[in-house]
């Protein structure tokens, strides 16, 4: 078994006002920054061995507070990037509902059916994490070790994990800078913690449902 604490990255400029992110880049915004801080020191009492991060900003400025506050060096991973939006990227929710109603429709209803003009499809998201939990099972195992990826990812390995079908997506809750334990194994996988964001206090803001 090895424990997996999945943490969403901190608030990004885009995530107030409800813009489609994917592989676009913005950094994180000034709550953001405050997120950060107190989910690193949230995290300590864990005593985790390893700490992974998309390579994206929002993700690695996240994971540079948790590497300070831990000790811990920042190992880059492209497995759990953010889904890539394709052509949605960098547009605002309202724009998405206008241009694509049908599909987004099925995004929120129908998500393991949809996949991104010029980009990605869950399913895409559903094998590099499921690539990623069977590294992380075999050479982390009896350790914790945290992971800062995206809604879209975590959510994913949330689901792949407790063995769970695609259309099952939406059942967790992920907002910005919490954090999920996931106690993976093959056999009996355990979700102990689903999307904790006590820490954060005045701080915490709720994540857009289309995001």
């Amino acid at each position: 078994m090895v424990r997996i604490i999945f943490v969403r990255h901190a608030e990004s400029l885009w995530n107030p006002i409800g813009r489609y992110q994917g592989r676009l880049d913005p950094e994180l915004s000034e709550r953001g920054h405050n997120q950060a801080k107190l989910i690193a020191n949230a995290l300590k009492k864990y005593n985790p061995t390893a700490l992974y991060s998309s390579p994206l900003k929002r993700t690695y400025q996240t994971a540079e507070y948790i590497s300070k506050e831990l000790n811990l060096p920042i190992i880059k991973n492209e497995d759990i990037i953010e889904i890539d939006h394709g052509d949605w990227s960098g547009l605002l929710v309202e724009e998405v509902k206008e241009k694509y109603p049908e599909m987004f429709r099925q995004w929120l209803f129908e998500p393991h059916l949809v996949k991104f003009p010029n980009g990605e499809s869950l399913e895409d998201v559903f094998n590099r994490v499921k690539k990623f939990l069977k590294y992380a099972l075999e050479n982390h195992e009896n350790q914790t070790i945290v992971v800062v990826s995206h809604t879209v990812p975590i959510r994913a390995s949330l689901a792949a994990g407790l063995n769970l079908d695609m259309d099952k997506f939406w059942i967790f809750g992920c907002d910005n800078a919490s954090y999920s334990i996931l106690d993976y194994d093959t056999v009996r996988p355990i979700l102990y913690k689903l999307n904790n964001t006590y820490y954060l206090g005045d701080y915490f803001a709720a994540a857009l449902d289309a995001l």
